[in-house]
């Protein structure tokens, strides 16, 4: 007995000396501050993230309640839900992550705005929440953020406050992606931001001379050096290169891996997509748009639809433009291992088209979803036809031909690119 009372003791101080060293252990870790550039988040990349949209329109806005396959306007983003649903946690110190793809996200960003290279430098430079390997983010990253479910603003302003504090066209944020085009506005220095009120994505002024006119072209009032007045999209009527930044941590997030198939399809390893590898050169409205994807057989697959807003802007390849300034840079904003059909713009050049995805848009707050959005592999011209919002722009117009003008050349009339899923 006696025996058995002493091991009884020397097991309860190895219990309680265990316990106190694992407590030891555990408060290091939760008040550990080695959060330099070293300290890595697991991004998934390249993780479909849904756009949110659950609400299905027909051509005219108005809400349906129901749409069945054979239907007219079936195969639209809510039909089928695709990708991850969007899922964020509020983290301490203003910071917001993103459950699905791992990137951490500066919740409450600065009402400063900036220039391009300010907006990188201020990224580099911001230690948040004991974190300094912040960043400016990408296209893709900041299009995985967007919310298509209300618009206006298109993002969670439970977990992304607004610059502002309003919701106001002004608020665009700067990409990374530097244009490798030339624009109407920022000639040969651009570079894209997303309007997370208004959804779009766009290629904006980046610098301005010394002469005070847009970089590449004249001063717009003649020489004085007074700014461009807001575009047909809210750019603000000030400083044309003043935007807002949100800053981003963690990998690369939105690196396709394309693979061609050898069957007129290819698929992206990355998201498990499969896509067409050509267009069939036929322009259609929305309705019938949805109409052909859905009836659409191609490499004995019959389970081809439009692609939703996120998956069709997330093959767009932001090296290339048919302005751009470097000979192995022109052509569409896709990987060449797809084909797109040329086309010419109303301006009169070698171009190539829009494309339509299977979103729904509304043109002001409130509005009916009577638009529908797009992506511009071609330049996204302006009344005029010259390269305004660059190729690879997000827009949306009008769904079809008798619709509500829209703010640019009308384009009710727009391209497919089939998508299924690989698995």
């Amino acid at each position: 007995m006696k025996l058995t009372t002493k091991y009884l003791n020397l097991f309860f101080i190895a219990m309680l000396f265990f316990a106190i060293t694992s407590c030891d252990d555990d408060d290091n870790i939760e008040t550990n501050t080695d959060t330099d550039s070293d300290t890595q988040l697991i991004v998934n990349d390249y993780l479909q993230i849904a756009t949110g949209q659950t609400t299905l329109y027909d051509g005219d806005g108005e809400v349906l309640s129901s749409v069945s396959e054979g239907d007219d306007y079936y195969g639209q983003d809510a039909n089928y839900l695709k990708g991850v649903a969007m899922s964020f946690s509020n983290y301490d110190d203003g910071i917001t992550i993103d459950n699905n793809t791992g990137l951490m996200w500066e919740q409450i960003p600065t009402t400063d705005e900036f220039t391009w290279e300010e907006a990188k430098e201020y990224c580099e430079n911001l230690e948040l929440g004991g974190y300094d390997d912040w960043r400016l983010p990408s296209l893709k990253e900041l299009y995985s953020v967007a919310d298509f479910n209300k618009g206006w603003p298109y993002i969670d302003t439970d977990y992304f406050a607004l610059a502002s504090g309003e919701v106001s066209k002004d608020e665009q944020f700067w990409s990374s992606n530097l244009y490798v085009g030339v624009t109407v506005e920022g000639g040969s220095n651009a570079a894209f931001g997303v309007n997370i009120v208004t959804g779009h994505i766009k290629a904006y002024a980046a610098s301005m001379p010394a002469d005070g006119g847009v970089d590449g072209g004249t001063p717009p009032d003649g020489g004085t050096g007074t700014p461009p007045p807001a575009d047909g999209n809210g750019a603000p009527t000030g400083n044309p290169l003043a935007k807002y930044v949100r800053a981003v941590r963690g990998d690369a997030y939105g690196v396709n891996n394309f693979k061609d198939n050898g069957d007129e399809t290819i698929s992206d390893n990355s998201t498990g997509l499969m896509w067409a590898k050509n267009d069939d050169g036929v322009v259609l409205d929305w309705e019938n748009a949805l109409a052909y994807a859905e009836s659409s057989e191609l490499a004995g697959y019959t389970d081809w639809r439009l692609p939703n807003v996120k998956e069709l802007q997330g093959i767009v390849d932001y090296s290339r433009s048919p302005t751009a300034t470097e000979a192995e840079n022109v052509g569409p904003a896709i990987d060449p291992i797809f084909n797109c059909t040329q086309m010419q713009s109303e301006a009169g050049y070698d171009d190539y088209g829009y494309y339509w995805t299977s979103t729904s848009a509304n043109f002001t707050s409130g509005e009916p979803y009577y638009y529908a959005w797009y992506v511009a592999f071609g330049r996204a011209v302006n009344s005029e036809g010259e390269d305004f919002h660059g190729a690879g722009g997000v827009r949306f117009d009008t769904k079809h031909e008798d619709g509500p003008a829209g703010e640019d050349a009308e384009r009710y009339y727009n391209y497919v690119r089939l998508v299924r899923d690989i698995n």
